[in-house]
């Protein structure tokens, strides 16, 4: 691996062999704090609003998944009957 600085950018170059994979988490990983370094978010700030998204999002569908489990459940229960 060799790692270059001029007046602009850093070079990094990487032999063929890397796992592309890898490097892809690597390159998001990089950009991400590309995007974020000049933000002046906090961690409460953006928490926040997300918990309430969330607890928004839980009350509009909470009953579809609670039926879907009941379904499930109920269908274990008679599979299980039919087995004993």
């Amino acid at each position: 691996m060799i790692i270059e600085r001029n007046s602009k950018e850093v070079i990094i170059r990487l032999p063929a062999s890397i796992n592309t994979d890898d490097l892809q988490d690597f390159i998001d990983y990089t950009r991400y704090k590309e995007l974020t370094s000049k933000s002046k978010a906090t961690q409460k700030g953006i928490d926040d609003p997300a918990d309430e998204i969330n607890k928004n999002w839980w009350a509009e569908n909470r009953q579809r998944f609670i039926n879907e489990n009941k379904i499930i459940v109920d269908t274990f229960d008679k599979i299980g009957e039919i087995t004993l």
